[in-house]
């Protein structure tokens, strides 16, 4: 078998690896505070306002596809419940980790890819200095930050979006959207919500780390380090996203059923 061939098994080697030595890193001291708070304020900057600019239009699209699907078997009754289902389960963590890597992800590759084509990483390993505890691990403890709060600030966004469209648009009423929040809501839909936006950032921050820490080939090799991480971050998302809810679904029942 060529070594092409086994390219892709190698990446995923690698990165496993990767992971395994940035959770290492984690319980090291010392923990680097400031580049924490660094990169948790620009990852924030740079995702909020065009996450809270998507959050509108899933609750939108969520609550005019559930309704109307619901309105033909003539339960209008458990339109907000579902919606809210929707929204919490599923399109806010999806939303806001979709956000994650493609603005904070795209931009750790490229800031680690810079420094790595400058050879700064180089010079760090040569003083001493480990990389990956120095600067991969605030990334990802940032991303985990910040994708927990976008995620918060997506359901509520969400949530409100998909109300008031139902309303407006669907004839629905207010009281009966607002009442049926408990009829197959349960408070673990929020916890598996909450759950996986944390796994989602950890994800995003690996990916784009490992890319930009093995960009080579000049600005090019960066570019193309970017571009992979966003790909190869999307497509562990769903996948992750699909096993985290079969879990779920097998240790949390569907309330009423």
């Amino acid at each position: 078998m060529s070594s092409r061939a086994l390219a892709p098994v190698a990446v995923a080697g690698n990165l496993f690896a990767f992971a395994l030595d940035v959770f290492r890193a984690l319980f090291r001291r010392p923990f680097q505070l400031r580049e924490f708070i660094q990169q948790a304020w620009f990852i924030a900057s740079v995702t909020i306002i065009p996450t809270a600019l998507v959050a509108i239009p899933f609750g939108a699209v969520i609550a005019l596809q559930v309704g109307g699907l619901i309105k033909q078997f003539g339960a209008q009754s458990f339109t907000g419940s579902a919606s809210v289902l929707a929204v919490i389960q599923q399109a806010a963590p999806i939303g806001t980790a979709l956000l994650i890597a493609g603005a904070g992800g795209s931009a750790i590759a490229a800031d680690l890819g810079a420094r790595k084509i400058r050879e700064e990483l180089d010079a760090m390993m040569v003083l001493g200095i480990d990389p990956i505890q120095r600067l991969v691990v605030p990334r990802v403890l940032a991303c985990m930050l910040v994708a927990f709060f976008l995620n918060g600030m997506v359901s509520v966004v969400g949530v409100t979006g998909g109300y008031v469209f139902n309303v407006i648009l669907q004839d629905g009423t207010p009281g009966a959207y607002l009442a049926s929040f408990t009829a197959l809501a349960q408070l673990p839909d929020l916890w598996i919500g909450l759950i996986k936006a944390l796994v989602f950032g950890i994800i995003a921050a690996i990916v784009a780390s490992y890319k930009g820490m093995n960009a080579n080939g000049g600005p090019k090799g960066v570019g193309d380090a970017v571009n992979e991480s966003v790909v190869i971050t999307f497509l562990l998302l769903f996948v992750a996203n699909f096993v985290l809810s079969l879990i779920y679904l097998q240790i949390i029942p569907p309330k009423g059923g």
